[in-house]
């Protein structure tokens, strides 16, 4: 684990399953038709059961940059909050990753969140460059948490080692 922190507040990385991760919300990366799919939507619906997607069917869509939340059904956290990340190769992937975080956060404090979970948004299917994600995405929550937070524990949650190295770097001082 590396840990940050940032005033009284703490940014840190682990490594596991963000579905198994000890905090009132972790976010997850939707498609804009709000369907979980493969994968972690997978785990989610095993894990967590159908009660989320059927709050993502009555929701029916998340633009590009934009959140969502549903309850978490069985699983640990008490909120899922589901933002619909860029897709590289698209114009303004920058922008639209930190509109997705900056949305995510706002939700989260709306709801009361005091410790959530990201994943590293858009790098999987989406093929977001880790090392890009990681800076916007360690930037972002850095900033927020500066400037009069409520939430008080970030984790970033990587699922293998390919994930967890540009977090880490950025997360030590890389740039």
């Amino acid at each position: 684990m590396v840990m940050q922190k940032v005033g009284g507040k703490v940014m840190r990385l682990v490594r596991g399953d963000i579905t198994e991760a000890d905090v009132d919300a972790f976010v997850y990366d939707i498609t804009e038709d709000c369907k979980l799919g493969s994968g972690y939507g997978g785990a989610i619906m095993m894990r967590g059961g159908k009660v989320v997607q059927d709050e993502l069917t009555r929701i029916g869509s998340c633009k590009t940059g934009e959140a969502v939340s549903t309850t978490a059904g069985d699983l640990k956290a008490e909120h899922i909050i589901h933002v619909n990340g860029p897709k590289f190769h698209e114009a303004d992937t920058v922008g639209k990753l930190e509109k997705a975080v900056k949305a995510a956060l706002k939700l989260a404090e709306d709801k009361g969140v005091k410790r959530i979970a990201f994943p590293p948004i858009g790098t999987g299917l989406y093929q977001v460059p880790l090392d890009l994600c990681a800076k916007v995405m360690i930037d972002t929550v850095e900033s927020h948490l500066k400037n009069g937070a409520t939430i008080e524990d970030v984790s970033f949650v990587a699922g293998d080692s390919r994930e967890f190295s540009p977090f880490q770097s950025r997360l030590n001082g890389g740039s």
